[in-house]
């Protein structure tokens, strides 16, 4: 007999369901969020073939515990499961949907994602705080803009020595205002050398890595690009074709078709946002700011080949594109 097993997470506990081939319920439990406390009450049931939970913020530690631990774990994308558990349960409950799963595994209707290794996660958790802090300082600098202007003072490039001089300079004599931009200046400073320790950390990184200095020489790519792309990526052996990987980062055009209409959109946008926007500034970079000579034409499926593989996996075809020619000079 085959047995399957749902699980339904949240921070403190999880609700452990596991049903047979036919659907009976045979062991119901609600245990710690724990790889070793969950694996404890599954080990109460007989040994299942599949064991399924969504997608959240406590998947990659769990999904790489119990892996760990040797259960077959599969984690499964949250938005089509939530369609499917909506319709069979009226009443939303953390054992309903603990149910729900079971019966998911049980039917094999669901869909399997890939959960990045906890090394990949640390690395977009740099890369994220990054973005934060690089926001924190924008918003602070826009602010002591704002509060400069209503004196009669414009200030010039956040990043020019100027700026802070001429700051300081205009609230100069000032009771209150004088506080606030030096305490705003101060902000900004501590947030300054947070993202440089940052860079710093993101330099070593991509230094270490060989996929990572063979990225680095496409022109447009730098750390930040190379380190963000590979940690997005992951294991290259989930893709069949470098084409793939174009959809799996967003870059596809949407298609809707039904009966007679048939039409291409715009970019689907799905997947990592931040590496998208890297991507599009790489190739922009490219295109409109480097003027040496290519020595080959850039594109996803170059990048893609430059990272590691297996020596089983088959490499996907080479896809080439050309770089245009200069712009013509514009009639007088």
């Amino acid at each position: 007999m085959e047995y399957f097993a749902g699980l339904d997470i949240s921070m403190e506990e999880t609700h452990v369901c596991v049903v047979d081939r036919e659907g009976t319920v045979i062991h119901e439990q609600k245990t710690a969020s724990t790889p070793e406390a969950i694996a404890a009450s599954l080990a109460k049931a007989a040994r299942c073939r599949r064991i399924v939970f969504e997608t959240g913020r406590m998947a990659p530690m769990l999904y790489h515990g119990l892996t760990a631990l040797g259960l077959p774990v599969i984690c499964i994308e949250s938005r089509q499961a939530y369609q499917a558990l909506k319709s069979l349960a009226t009443h939303k409950t953390d054992r309903n949907d603990a149910r729900g799963l079971a019966h998911l595994a049980r039917t094999g209707f669901f869909k399997p994602v890939h959960v990045k290794s906890l090394p990949a996660h640390a690395i977009r958790a740099l890369i994220i705080a990054r973005k934060k802090l690089v926001g924190q300082r924008v918003m602070l600098e826009n602010q002591i803009r704002g509060l400069a202007v209503v004196f009669g003072v414009r200030l010039p490039r956040a990043l020019s020595p100027a700026f802070i001089k001429q700051a300081l300079r205009a609230s100069e004599g000032i009771a209150g205002l004088s506080a606030a931009m030096q305490g705003l200046i101060a902000a900004r400073a501590a947030v300054l050398s947070a993202v440089a320790a940052i860079d710093a950390d993101i330099k070593k990184m991509a230094k270490a890595s060989t996929t990572c200095r063979r990225l680095m020489t496409i022109p447009g790519v730098g750390h930040l690009t190379a380190l963000a792309f590979t940690a997005a990526v992951d294991d290259p052996n989930r893709f069949r074709r470098s084409r793939d990987l174009g959809a799996y980062l967003g870059l596809a055009p949407r298609r809707f078709q039904s009966g007679e209409v048939d039409y291409t959109g715009s970019i689907s946008k799905c997947g990592d946002r931040r590496v998208r926007t890297l991507l599009y500034e790489a190739a922009n970079v490219m295109l409109t700011r480097y003027r040496g000579a290519l020595a080959a034409c850039y594109t996803i499926g170059t990048v893609f080949h430059s990272l590691p593989r297996a020596a089983s996996a088959t490499p996907p075809p080479p896809v080439a594109v050309h770089r245009p020619g200069p712009a013509r000079p514009s009639a007088p």
